[in-house]
């Protein structure tokens, strides 16, 4: 999704992994009403069919993003990073590479690696020939929302999102000094809520913390949707006056 707005705000959205755009799609909408330039793009991979996701990784996925950031650029000189999941892994890394954003926002972000024992065991069942093990898409409490995720989680490029992705950023938020919003949900089945007071207490820059207290994972399709495009949308014409 690529859209022109008016002025000099724009907004770059970043989805999950093993997600795509849909999930975001409410938030870069309300980002739209609002009047910003927004680019949403779909990550190497994503939204398509699980075998295209097999031989993809973390710097195809950073690449995407980069690439949506500079194509914003040209339509905008204020910009805030917003991610869902490993959407919001990105938007950390963005932050790091491009200290030059106005804020970012991280809803339920992965931020730290999977305990060794864990890693361990992903890289078993490589060696053993395991391509897939069952889904971490649509953890959403809402019964009349699906999120439209891949049926399965690929294993190569959920090693690479830890190694090659968490495992380096984990090392860098103290680095990174813009403000971040950050939404939390109290209940996730898929990045445990540790994983964003971990990233609140490193964090180097200013942190504004909202608990989202009836949404899963996939927040951003859930009960408290409104009050993350209300509070987005608050925060990043704060970030941009």
């Amino acid at each position: 999704m690529s859209h022109v707005g008016v002025g000099e705000v724009g907004v770059l959205v970043v989805h999950g992994f093993t997600g795509n755009p849909g999930s975001m799609r409410g938030l870069a909408n309300a980002f739209v009403e609002a009047g910003f330039h927004v680019e949403m793009p779909q990550l190497a991979g994503h939204g398509t069919d699980i075998q295209d996701m097999l031989p993809t990784g973390w710097a195809d996925w950073t690449r995407d993003a980069d690439a949506a950031y500079a194509t914003l650029c040209q339509r905008a000189n204020k910009i805030v990073v917003a991610g869902l999941s490993m959407g919001g892994s990105i938007t950390l890394w963005m932050a790091a590479q491009h200290p030059e954003v106005q804020g970012i926002v991280c809803v339920n972000p992965a931020t730290m690696p999977l305990p060794d024992e864990l890693m361990q065991v992903v890289q078993g069942m490589l060696d053993a020939g395991e391509v897939q093990v069952e889904a971490i898409g649509s953890d959403i409490a809402d019964p009349a929302v699906v999120e439209l995720a891949y049926q399965a989680t690929p294993l190569a490029p959920l090693m690479s999102f830890q190694k090659d992705g968490l495992v380096p950023l984990s090392q860098r938020y103290g680095a990174i000094t813009v403000p971040l919003l950050l939404f939390t949900s109290t209940q996730d089945h898929v990045v445990a809520p540790s994983d964003s007071d971990a990233l609140a207490a490193a964090y180097g820059g200013a942190v504004e913390r909202v608990i989202l207290e009836r949404s899963y994972h996939v927040a951003t399709q859930d009960y408290d949707r409104e009050i993350i495009f209300e509070k987005s949308v608050d925060f990043v014409r704060k970030m941009t006056a």
